[in-house]
């Protein structure tokens, strides 16, 4: 059998089981993320003759298809939201956002400088790479499909898909900060970088999301044309439409795509806030996000099987494990203090931190920018462990701990 067809085969089986799983999987404490790296561990030891996956050689396929498949799962986030954003509403997001990204950067950043001895640059990447809680892999800790009434999400489900919906657009001025200082070093970078790497771009991601959802949304639902008027056509599809358009001109604008693509979707969400065609388009790029979801953590899995994380040391594996223990949950548990959310849920929200596929796509993007006086492998063995472990940790604790929560939360209502 040959490279492209066996290729074509085992995609299609992967998709075949990205239909299948979920509903086999439901209430047991295996995540189909897991499923998927172990599967693709399983592939690659295998005599099969498979491509090698190395990210380093194939550094722009890897960068695009991990794009595609963030946008996508972002799209799907702010379509599945039911809350109107507000100061209050939404705190325990801005906490999140304002308080624990940061926090988990800096931790990140000091532990791969005092245990790997890295460049302060490459420190602040590794920091910036791990640091958004990933839309993608965090399916099992997630609001679920958009629901009439604006409180049926929880604060532990809320909190994660907000956060995650907008700290990957959020975690892009500190891939071009470690990105500035790899290539100009010093500090005379800084006053462009927050003019314009922050504030400019952050504004124009907002701003045009706002904008494209709006217009979109009112297309879509009170066109004066019936032709025009896509709900009634009943088309998934143009969630994904919606979803390129959005980052594409954001991204013409020098804005940041990813936070306008979220805005997007709650925007679209909020000119029609019950109505059934924002289930059917939440429900198309879900399925579009298991599809990309299942083929890359195949691919991840033959990373690690293929010797990917041979250049990994122990001081490695323990920045990983690092944030995932220890940075990720105190920087959220700090962030919470005094918060909407009870004291369990406080614990739950800052321990799934789940980092995943917006981690490989920034170490991708930034990596074809600049030398960050840290070989390419090093850095992809330490942040595909630390996803690998994401997926392991998270996927294993995600549904008794959310079933727990749930149950505790029926019984008796947890307090602030």
């Amino acid at each position: 059998m040959s490279s492209p067809d066996l290729i074509l085969a085992l995609g299609g089986a992967a998709a075949l089981l990205a239909a299948v799983l979920p509903a086999l999987l439901a209430r047991r404490a295996v995540s189909l993320p897991l499923v998927y790296l172990l599967a693709g561990m399983a592939l690659y030891l295998l005599p099969i003759g498979l491509p090698e996956p190395d990210p380093v050689a194939h550094r722009t396929a890897v960068e695009h298809v991990t794009e595609i498949c963030v946008l996508v799962s972002l799209m799907g986030a702010g379509l599945a939201l039911n809350r109107r954003a507000g100061l209050r509403s939404w705190s325990s997001t801005w906490r999140l956002l304002g308080w624990a990204m940061p926090l988990t950067i800096a931790g990140v950043t000091a532990a791969a400088m005092g245990l790997l001895g890295w460049p302060l640059a490459a420190a602040l990447l590794l920091g910036a790479v791990l640091a958004p809680t990933d839309p993608v892999l965090a399916s099992d800790v997630s609001v679920g499909e958009p629901a009439d009434a604006e409180n049926a999400d929880d604060e532990v489900r809320f909190a994660l898909t907000s956060e995650a919906g907008l700290n990957d657009g959020l975690a892009f001025p500190f891939v071009y900060a470690a990105i500035a200082l790899a290539t100009v070093g010093g500090a005379g970078w800084a006053a462009g970088w927050a003019l314009t790497d922050v504030l400019y771009r952050i504004v124009a991601g907002v701003v045009c999301g706002l904008l494209i959802g709006r217009l979109l949304g009112r297309l879509f639902f009170h066109s004066r044309a019936e032709e025009l008027r896509l709900a009634e056509h009943r088309d998934g599809f143009v969630a994904l439409a919606a979803t390129l358009l959005a980052y594409g001109v954001t991204e013409l604008v020098s804005g940041y795509g990813f936070i306008a693509v979220f805005v997007a979707a709650c925007a679209i969400r909020r000119v029609e806030h019950g109505h059934g065609y924002n289930t059917i388009m939440h429900g198309f790029v879900e399925q579009l996000e298991r599809l990309f979801t299942a083929w890359l953590l195949l691919l991840l899995g033959g990373f690690v099987a293929a010797g990917g994380l041979a250049p990994l040391t122990w001081r490695g594996a323990a920045v990983g494990l690092l944030l995932l223990l220890v940075i990720r949950p105190l920087s959220g548990r700090i962030a919470q203090i005094r918060g909407l959310a009870g004291p369990r849920e406080r614990w739950v929200i800052s321990f799934f931190g789940i980092r995943g596929i917006g981690s490989l796509f920034y170490l991708a993007y930034a990596l074809g920018h600049a030398d960050f006086g840290v070989p390419g492998e090093e850095l992809w063995a330490v942040t595909a462990f630390t996803v690998m472990m994401s997926v392991v940790l998270h996927g294993v604790t995600a549904t008794p701990a959310m079933s727990r929560l749930d149950a505790l939360r029926e019984r008796l209502p947890a307090r602030g």
